[in-house]
């Protein structure tokens, strides 16, 4: 295993995703459902970005993007753009994670369950989405119908 679980505060982060397509939006909505300071930039911004209550800017990149920066997803289509603006973040010290390389990424996004202030995650290191997601799915199901007791 090469990540670490763990939780990270961002009530006071500042966050920022490039890119604003499917995997974008994707980020985006399970992001909304924690903080509201979001910022997207991407030359389009799909509608489902457009409906949440984050900034969005359709435009390029730009290097400025990164200024204040605590916590970015790099949500591009566009591979060499994606690890041309990871190098840039690691030299800034941003965590970062390039949604399509989880080689490069410095935490990937588990699998997530919340309900109240429980929040049950779980992760493949980013090699198997799917069955981590499986897997949340099954735990949540336990959890709705009482097979697992979370009092």
């Amino acid at each position: 295993m090469e990540f670490l679980p763990i939780n990270i505060r961002i009530s006071d982060a500042r966050i920022l995703i490039v890119g604003g397509g499917r995997v974008a939006t994707h980020k985006a909505s399970i992001l909304s459902r924690y903080t509201e300071r979001v910022t997207v930039v991407a030359p389009e911004v799909s509608d489902g970005i457009k409906a949440l209550p984050f900034r969005w800017e359709e435009r390029d990149f730009t290097e400025t993007d990164l200024d204040g920066v605590t916590l970015l997803f790099v949500c591009t289509g566009d591979h060499p753009l994606n690890h041309y603006i990871h190098s840039l973040a690691r030299q800034r010290g941003i965590l970062t994670s390039v949604c399509d390389s989880p080689a490069e990424c410095d935490f990937t996004s588990p699998a997530i369950y919340r309900d109240g202030n429980l929040t049950v995650s779980v992760a493949s290191d980013g090699k198997d989405v799917r069955r981590s997601i499986r897997i949340r799915d099954r735990i949540k199901e336990a959890i709705e119908h009482d097979s697992i007791q979370i009092d």
